[in-house]
């Protein structure tokens, strides 16, 4: 079992039940999946990029992405339906709780000047994204690898009602909120 929902079982789920006291144990929220979103206009040049961004997006998060497609055609873009523009992974379970473990303790600490995360990010379902400006931030990446920096979203999908719930939620998994 992975560190993270063990001390969510342990831990987090006992305290988001005093502090908010919930009739049901159904009620406490719980993160139900998290996406990792890597958006890639240039990759309509490049066919390559596309094959070392699909790679990279696989070693950070332990799992192969899906290649998302253009909806429509853009004629100031030049991207045409049916284009690659991107690729994104969703993680559930096991593989859920190991990379918010790996972002939390081991990434997110290498920015640097970090002094936390924005509370303001939070899309008032108990949803909550972080932009990353850079892939090479995660240990996985070899730098001298890396052709074009590219940023990424990731976002955390619980099943909380309201932000505040979410907020204690992620600040009781270890997320590291700006203070």
């Amino acid at each position: 079992m992975a560190r993270l929902r063990e001390s969510y079982k342990n831990e987090v789920f006992g305290s988001l039940r005093d502090k908010f006291s919930y009739q049901n144990d159904m009620e406490i929220p719980k993160l139900e999946k998290i996406t990792i979103n890597m958006g890639l206009g240039d990759a309509k040049d490049n066919a390559k990029m596309m094959e070392t961004a699909v790679e990279e997006i696989s070693l950070i998060s332990g799992q192969r992405p899906v290649v998302t497609k253009a909806k429509k055609s853009i004629a100031n873009f030049k991207v045409r339906a049916g284009m690659p523009v991107g690729a994104k992974v969703t993680l559930r379970g096991e593989n859920m709780y190991v990379f918010a473990d790996k972002l939390f303790n081991i990434v997110l600490p290498r920015v640097r000047d970090f002094k936390g995360v924005s509370k303001n990010s939070f899309d008032g379902r108990g949803n909550y994204s972080i932009g990353l400006k850079e892939q090479s931030i995660f240990p996985e990446i070899v730098y001298d690898k890396v052709d074009k920096i590219k940023g990424m979203n990731i976002i955390f999908t619980t099943n909380a009602k309201t932000d505040e719930e979410a907020a204690e939620l992620l600040r009781l998994l270890g997320m590291p909120f700006e203070k």
